[in-house]
């Protein structure tokens, strides 16, 4: 904003100031909405208006101003709804026309007066009075879209969401998106419950967390990185079905499919194995196309998606060999693996452990792949240190991750309940830590003493919200799906 048009505008204020008008008065008058108006009177011609004239009240946001001599128009915004409005000075006293022509676009308003239609069939507020709400010092964004506008776009997202129309719509389809999502586990019995953001052990997932003090204990403490081993302690409580959504925090890289916080759905169900969460997944996601959308065939850049039918299930093991020509099962170890990846001519990477590197091998080689929804099964156990073991194969645990679009969108187990096993699989997550994995699971006694109070047979599943989100409403990154991404500084 140039320096001369924001001394205009706070002249234009301390003249309102000057003359005994509150800028930003506390109370607004009794009003319609802008979109309850323009639907009531869709089928009301010219004719209708001027035969039998209805005189309405509204607020909103100036969105345009355009003096025309005698006659200026205004477009008025109220909640994703526009109106037109109009100032005819032969309608109205001088003084109050002069006024209209004073006022700045992002103004907020509140107006009377009759409905009329122009000759473009436009309906239009006629004003016979405003009140101005709050005066707005800075003026809008004209343009507001293009590449070259992208970073600001983030850094200013009250301007990006006011002024560009995709925006507003992936938010109101996010929040429906969710609501859809708490319907129908509200409609399967799950109860919504919340957990510690603020843990004194991270756990639940392998993830850097970010680490914070309380002052009054002297005690560190972490953000959580997931809601898991709080969400089983309830269940252990007794409660056989919870869930939670809400917001993670993980110490990582920013990309198109990662933000330091982001927005987990955790749930877990009493009596229940990873196939019933398949289940719940595939009909989650099936419903929300439903509410939400209308449809389960979606657009995602370029391609269409089908979420309809059953979801094709592919096992690691398979779906890494069939891509680089490795069996990582027949490899039980990293020195084993590396060899077996030279002898293939792949590239080894800088994993630490044998986990890692199978983690790093399907993430590159598959996971981008994986267009369509699909679950891939049968973990190897060493990456899923709270999933139980597979009763066909000890190498393995009953795990599946849902991918879509090329994105891991969901995480689901057959959760450990074993308290013994869960004790040794800490211990060597520990091991992994100080072999210079600082993404494994640290040892957690109080989790271990809940355990052996007794978790019965359960089910655990977290679906990512934002990546969800992402590809329902075919968003090129997290950052157009989340209200404020985080954002490199801005130097």
């Amino acid at each position: 904003m140039s320096e001369r048009e924001r001394e205009a505008r706070r002249a234009r204020l301390a003249a309102l100031r000057e003359a005994g008008v509150d800028p930003y008065p506390a109370r607004v008058a009794a009003r319609e909405t802008v979109a309850g108006v323009s639907e009531h009177f869709a089928d009301h011609d010219e004719q209708a208006l001027e035969a039998d004239p209805v005189t309405v009240s509204l607020a909103g946001r100036l969105m345009a101003l355009r003096p025309m001599g005698k006659l200026v128009f205004g477009t008025l915004l109220e909640n994703g709804a526009r109106i037109q409005i109009s100032a005819r000075k032969s309608e109205i006293p001088a003084e109050l026309f002069a006024a209209v022509k004073t006022l700045d676009v992002g103004d907020f308003l509140h107006v009377e007066g009759p409905l009329w239609r122009t000759r473009k069939g436009e309906l239009t507020v006629d004003l016979r009075g405003f009140q101005l709400l709050a005066k707005s010092l800075a003026p809008l964004p004209e343009k507001w879209h293009g590449l070259k506008d992208v970073e600001v776009r983030f850094r200013k997202r009250h301007l990006d969401i006011l002024v560009n129309e995709d925006a507003r719509r992936i938010m109101l389809q996010r929040s429906a998106v969710v609501r859809a999502m708490r319907e129908v586990l509200d409609g399967r019995g799950f109860l919504e419950v919340e957990t510690p953001v603020l843990q004194p052990i991270y756990g639940g997932a392998a993830a850097r967390p970010f680490t914070t003090e309380h002052n009054a204990y002297d005690q560190r403490l972490f953000l959580r990185i997931s809601d898991e081993l709080y969400l089983k302690r309830l269940v252990v409580a007794g409660l056989d079905r919870v869930y939670e959504i809400g917001r993670v925090f993980r110490n990582e890289g920013i990309s198109r499919k990662h933000n330091p916080e982001f927005t987990m759905m955790e749930c877990y169900q009493a009596y229940a194995d990873y196939r019933d969460m398949m289940e719940l997944t595939q009909s989650l996601v099936q419903t929300i196309c439903d509410r939400v959308f209308g449809t389960r065939q979606l657009p995602y850049r370029g391609q269409v998606i089908d979420f309809d039918g059953e979801w094709p299930r592919l096992s690691m093991r398979d779906a890494v060999a069939e891509r680089i020509g490795v069996d990582v099962l027949d490899c039980p170890d990293l020195p084993s693996l590396q060899q077996a990846l030279r002898d293939a001519g792949r590239e080894l990477g800088e994993a630490p452990t044998w986990g890692r590197l199978v983690d790093d091998l399907f993430s590159e080689h598959v996971e981008p792949q994986l267009i369509q929804p699909t679950f891939v099964t049968d973990y190897p156990l060493e990456l899923s240190p709270l999933a139980k073991r597979s009763p066909d194969d000890p190498r393995l645990v009953e795990r599946f991750e849902a991918f879509v679009g090329g994105l891991e969108i969901a995480n689901a187990f057959s959760e450990l309940n074993d308290p013994v096993d869960q004790r040794g699989r800490l211990e060597a997550a520990h091991r992994d830590r100080d072999a210079g994995d600082d993404e494994a699971h640290p040892m957690d006694e109080d989790y271990l003493e809940a355990l052996e109070i007794g978790l019965p047979p359960t089910g655990g599943l977290g679906i990512g919200v934002d990546r969800l989100v992402m590809v329902l409403v075919d968003a090129p990154n997290l950052r157009e799906v989340i209200s404020f991404p985080y954002m490199r500084p801005d130097d």
